[in-house]
């Protein structure tokens, strides 16, 4: 195990960061781990409560570590990895890396659309009625995020919530509605998740999350589906792909 140099111009508490990650990285302190608490790293490393605080909080904020009131500070579980090289559902990439996903529906309903969402599905004003669809998405039991969507009613003829149950809705727009999906336009911006937002990640209220806007397209450049989707952000990585 790596010292700490008192010698150093580093501070002594991204140093001791430093170590940490490290202990993490080569598999000492594993997933799920129960982290040496703060007097342990004290004694360990003849520091002050405070460096080893400062060090383990920003270990926590960096989303290594996550601390739960009563039991202590742990190792969090890595994050979960999407990347954008092609157009592919939730379910697909979750399984795709291995794990466990689960989707629960918390609201489907027909609607009039914004005038915002019409010109993002490029509707007319007697097109203008949508499925809106909320729901929340769990990686291996654990909520990951809240995703809105709205679904011209127009190109899903008979759509329905039972069709969409236990099911991936790209899959369902390719093998129920004949749909050949071909790309999407997205942006990513960091927000603050609002207090439904919250009860529903299981985050405190006011916690920087991610937001994704998408449009996604089908043949003949027809837009099919507007969502917006919260991920947490310590659950979360994105993965941007690019070709040269």
């Amino acid at each position: 195990m790596r010292s700490l140099d008192r010698e150093s111009p580093v501070p002594l508490y991204y140093q001791l960061k430093e170590i940490l990650l490290g202990m993490v990285d080569d598999g000492d302190l594993a997933p799920g781990d129960l982290v040496p608490s703060e007097r342990d790293i004290c004694d360990r490393f003849s520091i002050s409560r405070m460096t080893a605080s400062k060090a383990v909080s920003a270990l926590v904020d960096e989303g290594v570590f996550r601390r739960e009131r009563g039991r202590g500070t742990f190792v969090s579980y890595p994050k979960t990895t999407c990347t954008s090289s092609s157009l592919t559902g939730f379910t697909e990439n979750i399984r795709a890396a291995g794990l466990a996903a689960t989707t629960e529906i918390l609201s489907f309903e027909e609607e009039e659309a914004s005038r915002a969402i019409r010109e993002s599905l490029q509707l007319s004003h007697r097109e203008s009625a949508v499925f809106n669809i909320l729901r929340l998405r769990y990686v291996d039991g654990e909520p990951f995020s809240l995703e809105n969507v709205w679904a011209p009613k127009c190109r899903f003829p008979g759509f329905s919530r039972d069709m969409l149950e236990g099911r991936s809705l790209y899959a369902l727009m390719r093998e129920r509605f004949g749909m050949k999906l071909t790309h999407a336009s997205q942006t990513i911006e960091p927000v603050l998740c609002s207090d439904f937002e919250a009860r529903n990640l299981d985050v405190d209220s006011g916690t920087p999350v991610l937001l994704f806007r998408r449009v996604a397209y089908a043949e003949p450049m027809i837009p099919v589906e507007y969502s917006k989707c919260i991920y947490r952000g310590k659950r979360f990585k994105y993965e941007i792909s690019f070709g040269i």
